[in-house]
């Protein structure tokens, strides 16, 4: 069986960089689209809005402090479109498995030693 999987993020974003590694290392073949060089589409957001709901948002980003409170306010698929890096990163489709973040049970959820 193939491992492949798709990683939505940012190319300069530590977390994505230490997840793809990882992956690869346990036999994932991972696409790696960086989120502000291709931005999602409205329906990709959407998609993504749907699947997480409010956790799609990293509210403990740079990107997020530095919002206005009217920015703040959008709903998520066009605050990720106005602000890219706004995006919980990585975000992992594998499959059926939709996972966010770069967590221990998201690590366990793809096979890689937490």
């Amino acid at each position: 069986m193939s491992k492949t999987l798709t990683m939505y993020g940012l190319g300069h974003c530590s977390t994505c960089q230490k997840a793809q590694a990882a992956l690869e290392e346990h036999g994932w073949q991972v696409t790696f689209r960086d989120v502000q060089k291709q931005p999602l589409s409205e329906t990709e957001r959407q998609r993504m809005a749907d699947e997480w709901g409010d956790k799609i948002i990293n509210r403990a980003s740079l990107t997020w402090r530095a919002m206005t409170d009217e920015e703040r306010a959008a709903a998520p698929v066009q605050m990720m479109g106005a602000k890219p890096a706004v995006m919980k990163r990585p975000a992992i489709e594998a499959g059926d498995l939709r996972l966010l973040g770069w967590t221990a049970n998201v690590k366990r959820g793809l096979g890689v030693p937490a």
